[in-house]
């Protein structure tokens, strides 16, 4: 019989095998943008602001079409749990798989050309918005660059929401890390004109992010097809997407990436209240900001994992496992989170001084305000990673709204109000701001948390629990 605890370590190692990949594959994409960043950065500061405005505007609708296509993953998750006594997939359930794909796919496409089109309206509005115009003539080549980019872009995103949910992530982990290499290649040829490439400049930064995109989406669906068990399933026929599966696919979609969406909105207001507060305070944040930033894609991975896990445990009827799935998660997700509070708060120093100079002007007050901003980051982490985990699960139910609903209570109607009231009317400046923002992250991952338990409960006695 077996322990609560050996439990808990069989469903770690069972999360672990979707969760760690996942992890990994998101680093490295972060990797893939840090790259863009710092080339920008060696062609001088008005490179770094036009090509960072660029960015800026690509990666809002980048994220957001990501959103659309994420429930691709749990779609083939439930499909595929439905198996025959040899484990192979029955002809429908494989069938249903196709479909997902195909319609994934198409999805993918829309979501894409709309969000280039957005991204290029973006680009020429931005300059009504109060930006300095030479940043602004700096963006707009980039801009023309990136905009391509974003059809494949989505493309490889639902090709990886099939493998993940077919759980086979670990050709995506490889690609992700070789397309950091070939990213930074192209963009040191590009820009100044080496190893035959033409020498276009700053544009040449995006120029070469739309090229890898391409890239690893042709890798991806060459992966896939060579695989033995995802060939026969992977069909890019859009032509013949089912209108329902297509519209049940964005009906689930447009929620996450709203809740994407609300959530980036979110910390760029965040942003603007703590740059009232002087340059120190916003480099101060902006550091702290980036190193919650990468802890918080092991979050996301275990959210991806969760959320796959979930749909196909509900596909087969285990509401005990589905329910197990989420403490699991949330353990993991804490014993990770001590570890990194723990050298936040013993080594603060040391964990700062990538991103900040105490040399430079302003350099020890803004350290001064950083060292204070990792104490409330400790415990502000902990709820990041639950609220995702949060959104995971709801996701793993098919229940896109209720989370898109309850991020806009935790963000909006309690997070920014604290953020402010803490901030500048209690005069704690940017301590105050991220004691709000802890403050709405808590609200948000308790009531996702609870929305998650209520749900579970209503499917266990047979009924439906109101969103």
């Amino acid at each position: 019989m077996p322990t609560p605890f050996t439990t808990l370590l069989s469903d770690s190692r069972a999360l672990a095998t979707l969760a760690v990949p996942l992890a990994l594959t998101q680093l490295a994409q972060v990797a893939l943008t840090t790259t863009d960043t710092v080339m920008m950065g060696l062609m001088g500061a008005e490179a770094l602001a036009g090509g960072g405005l660029a960015l800026v505007i690509f990666n809002q609708l980048r994220t957001m079409g990501v959103g659309m296509v994420t429930a691709v993953g749990n779609q083939v998750s439930a499909a595929s749990a439905r198996a025959d006594e040899d484990g192979e997939l029955t002809a429908e359930a494989a069938e249903e798989v196709r479909g997902v794909v195909r319609a994934g796919l198409a999805l993918a496409t829309l979501s894409g050309l709309f969000g280039a089109l957005v991204i290029l309206a973006l680009g020429r509005l931005v300059g009504y918005l109060g930006q300095d115009a030479d940043v602004v003539d700096r963006a707009w080549p980039v801009i023309l660059a990136l905009a391509p980019g974003l059809v494949p872009c989505l493309w490889f995103q639902a090709i990886r929401q099939f493998t993940v949910g077919m759980r086979r992530p670990q050709a995506l982990l490889q690609i992700t890390i070789a397309s950091v290499a070939v990213n930074a290649a192209l963009n040191w040829g590009l820009v100044h004109g080496t190893w035959l490439l033409p020498e276009l400049g700053l544009p040449g930064i995006g120029v070469a992010t739309s090229i890898v995109y391409a890239l690893t989406c042709l890798a991806l669906y060459a992966s896939a097809r060579r695989d033995p068990r995802l060939g026969p399933l992977i069909d890019i026929r859009i032509w013949k997407s089912d209108p329902a599966t297509l519209r049940r696919l964005g009906g689930l979609g447009l929620p996450i990436a709203a809740t994407y969406g609300s959530e980036a909105g979110f910390f760029s207001v965040v942003a603007l209240i703590i740059g009232t507060f002087g340059s120190a305070a916003l480099a101060a944040h902006t550091a702290v900001n980036q190193l919650i930033y990468i802890v918080f894609q092991i979050a996301v991975g275990l959210s991806h994992a969760a959320s796959l896990n979930v749909s196909r445990e509900l596909a087969l009827d285990r509401i005990v496992a589905a329910r197990r799935i989420k403490n699991t998660a949330l353990a993991c997700a804490a014993a990770v989170m001590a570890v990194v509070g723990l050298v936040y708060l013993t080594v603060p120093g040391l964990v700062l001084r990538p991103f900040l100079d105490a040399s430079a002007q302003d350099g020890n007050s803004a350290t001064d305000i950083a060292t204070n901003l990792l104490l409330v980051a400790a415990v502000l982490q902990f709820f990041d990673c639950a609220q995702n985990i949060g959104v995971g699960l709801l996701r793993g139910l098919d229940d896109t709204r209720s989370g898109f609903r309850i991020t806009l209570v935790g963000y909006w109607l309690v997070g920014l109000p604290a953020a402010w009231l803490l901030g500048t009317v209690a005069d704690l400046e940017t301590v105050g701001v991220w004691l709000g923002l802890l403050t709405g992250l808590a609200v948000t991952a308790l009531l996702l948390l609870r929305r998650y338990g209520q749900a579970l409960s209503g499917r266990a006695v047979g009924e439906v629990v109101p969103a």
